[in-house]
């Protein structure tokens, strides 16, 4: 009986790695974020995103995915229907760079020119790493924010955040072994400085220089009168900032003859 059972077992992996197929393909779509400057309008898009990926799919139902997404998020104070953001005036935009392992779980058996199922949606989740740069224009040229320490500061906050994306999408296999789809994906974050804003604004006489200063309050660029008073509320004081992307993926599936059967 031990004998049988190990035969069955090992039929049942030696199954199962031959239906693994391997995907590749590339996004585009737009990205945005939530925050400081943005806290309430959580599908507000505010620049462009683009990636590439390849994908594992272990069977129809499950698939890991080693993905590259690159997205650019900003805000503008100056531009929101509040008229106490206007007043505070702050601006910035930030390059994301993301590398995340993905595991994906399709509702319907899914593989490209074998399997039953035309279209499935799914719903996905997984670790990532992100390199971002908040920036900000100021007097016609573009500005690191980071080592400015705007925020009074003691030490700049990271480079990177890990991060948690979590998403929900479709997708629909229209020609032989390829696949389009169309997600939308949140990423949970470890920082709240993806916008160069979070606490209280800072004594400017603790500020390193000139242009830590400008950038910390910019209240008064157009009216000249300027309300960032030291120790008053400059952001939202909520922990994190969380960014999203939305978009359409292209793939092509190498699909296994196993797969057929």
């Amino acid at each position: 009986m031990p004998k049988f059972t190990a035969l069955i077992l090992l039929l049942f992996v030696s199954y199962h790695l031959q239906a693994q197929t391997w995907e590749v393909g590339g996004a585009v779509g737009g990205a945005g974020y939530i925050g400081d400057l943005n806290p309430n309008n959580p599908v507000k898009i505010s620049g462009v995103s683009g990636g590439l990926f390849v994908k594992r799919n272990f069977d129809g139902y499950l698939s890991a995915k080693l993905n590259f997404t690159y997205g650019k998020i900003s805000a503008d104070d100056s531009k929101s229907n509040s008229q106490q953001f206007r007043d505070r005036n702050l601006s910035f935009n930030d390059p994301l760079k993301e590398v995340s392992l993905i595991g994906e779980f399709n509702f319907m058996k899914y593989i490209p020119d074998a399997g039953p199922n035309k279209y499935t949606p799914y719903i996905y989740t997984g670790v990532g790493l992100t390199a971002y740069t908040p920036r900000t224009n100021y007097q016609g040229q573009s500005y690191s924010l980071r080592a400015l320490g705007t925020e009074g500061q003691q030490k700049a906050y990271g480079k990177s955040t890990v991060v948690i994306p979590f998403g929900v999408g479709i997708k629909y296999n229209f020609n032989s072994k390829w696949t389009a789809a169309a997600d939308i994906g949140y990423r949970y974050t470890f920082t709240d400085y993806l916008d160069d804003v979070s606490g209280v604004y800072a004594n400017p006489n603790n500020l390193p220089n000139n242009l830590s200063r400008a950038l910390a309050d910019r209240s008064g660029e157009v009216t000249g009168n300027y309300i960032g008073q030291p120790g008053s509320q400059r952001g939202d004081f909520k922990p994190r900032d969380t960014y999203f992307f939305i978009g359409f993926t292209l793939s092509y599936t190498f699909v296994t003859q196993s797969c057929y059967y």
